[in-house]
Order: structure tokens, then C-alpha cells, then sequence
């Protein structure tokens, strides 16, 4: 049997990645230099998420 998880539990992590990907986004627009390393590791950490999801879950 099963545990239900509440919405909290399910969209915690998705919600986690749309964030980093909106501020990402946001800085890449607004600025160079810092901002620019800034939003490459912040538009990376979706990409990453994917790549370790899809590793487990072939084991």
C-alpha cells in the first residue's frame, strides 16, 4: 500500500527548479559580467535535476 503525499511533498522540488530557472532568466537580462556566471549555474541546476533523475531512475 501506497502513502499519500500531500501537494506540499509532490510540487516542492518542481517548484524549486521554476524558481532557480525564472531567477536564472532574470539575471541573464539584466546584467553582465558576475550576473552572467550567475544565471549560467542558475539555468544549469533544471539540466543537472534532469540528468540525476533520469540516472536513477534506469538503475
Amino acid at each position: 500500500m501506497t502513502r499519500r503525499r500531500g501537494l506540499r511533498a509532490v510540487f516542492a522540488i518542481p517548484l524549486l527548479l521554476a524558481l532557480a530557472s525564472i531567477a536564472g532568466l532574470i539575471v541573464a537580462l539584466t546584467g553582465d559580467g558576475v550576473r552572467d556566471a550567475a544565471s549560467w549555474i542558475a539555468l544549469a541546476i533544471p539540466v543537472f535535476a534532469v540528468g540525476w533523475a533520469m540516472k536513477t531512475r534506469r538503475t
